[in-house]
């Protein structure tokens, strides 16, 4: 038995409680962790933006130690210390067969298998194939990866969502170059780890946006230059930053159609904005068909900062390792497992940078 944050059912509170997981059958590998990051995510899961079958044990980001293997696992061993991977690329369908991992159809079709039960005996799913809300967790070979020498354990929860996918959004999707101005919006982890991942790629200038003025010293840590509280006149305010023109690049990390709209407005004729956030169907994003033509701009999605976690992740641990990359400063608060229901409500009400559990 080890206890985890069930979700019974979308919209109900988390329940802390204990589960039972059985040992690791052929192919998978039992983990026990030693932290987990709270991501906006997971909050979409709980409120139905998203959808997992249901009851199921949370949480995707993760790090934590090998404790058993079952039958046919190669790639690890008990004692290994491990990054999860939430969306494990099944290498055969045909954005895999493009190369592009990062919209494998597959990738969730572990979250649909039954991998554990509650003490009474209902079945649990795992949230998004990884279940790192709890104490260990039970999960496919694949959903694995070494973690790097030299990265402590319990900040390398973060390399797996926030970090990939702030880093990935300036690095794959926006492809930003040293010397272009970038706009952030929003703050929190992700948001976080995008303004450090800009400052890694040379921008010359970084503004972040956010709706909390106390958010400001969190971003400046991490790389901004600016920063802007948002309101009806932000992309005024960026483009008066930036001498009229606007930025080269803005990254979307809050998943709100308005939100939306400014990053692209935030941009100079011909930029470039990356959608990191993820909202709702009713979130409906408009634009007429002169703005589109006289502007230029570019509009893109990122799915988990459209990155290939088994290559990525090295290159972030190389970045960790020389200083460029602070992990710690992406996390606001520490907690235990029965604090994750009050890091939701920061979430919503906008507090704070990442709340990392610790096990």
């Amino acid at each position: 038995m080890v206890r985890a944050a069930v979700l019974p059912a979308v919209g109900s509170p988390l329940e802390i409680t204990d589960i039972e997981l059985p040992e690791p059958g052929p192919g998978q590998v039992r983990v026990r962790l030693a932290a987990a990051g709270v991501c906006h995510s997971d909050l979409s899961l709980t409120n139905g933006t998203m959808r997992v079958p249901v009851p199921a044990v949370l949480g995707h980001e993760g790090a934590g130690t090998v404790v058993a293997v079952g039958e046919g696992v190669t790639s690890v061993a008990p004692g290994a210390e491990v990054v999860l991977n939430w969306a494990p690329s099944c290498g055969s369908c045909h954005p895999c067969s493009l190369g592009e991992v990062w919209l494998c159809v597959n990738a969730l079709n572990g979250a649909a298998s039954v991998y554990a039960r509650t003490a009474d005996g209902r079945e649990l799913h795992p949230g998004l194939n990884v279940a790192a809300f709890a104490e260990e967790t039970v999960v496919a070979e694949n959903c694995l990866i070494p973690l790097p020498e030299g990265i402590p354990l319990a900040e390398a929860a973060l390399l797996g969502c926030a970090v990939l996918t702030g880093y990935g959004a300036i690095h794959h999707s926006a492809r930003v170059r040293a010397g272009e101005t970038v706009a952030v919006f929003g703050a929190g982890g992700v948001g976080l780890a995008t303004l450090q991942s800009a400052r890694i790629a040379g921008a010359a200038q970084i503004i972040a946006v956010d709706v909390s003025p106390e958010k400001e010293e969190l971003a400046r840590a991490a790389g901004a230059t600016d920063f802007v509280v948002a309101s009806e006149t932000t992309a005024k305010d960026i483009r008066r930053l930036t001498g009229g023109q606007g930025t080269d690049v803005a990254v979307e990390c809050v998943g709100r159609a308005v939100t939306i709209r400014t990053a692209w407005e935030s941009t100079r004729r011909g930029g470039r904005t990356t959608v990191v956030g993820i909202g709702g169907k009713d979130q409906q994003v408009t634009f007429n068909a002169l703005e589109i033509f006289h502007w230029g701009r570019t509009l893109a999605g990122c799915v988990y900062g459209n990155c290939d976690p088994a290559k990525d992740l090295p290159v972030l641990a190389d970045h960790v390792r020389a200083g460029r990359l602070d992990l710690t400063t992406l996390v606001s608060d520490h907690i235990t497992l029965d604090a994750i229901p009050t890091a939701f409500d920061s979430m919503l009400a906008g507090r704070g940078g990442r709340a990392l559990v610790v096990f």
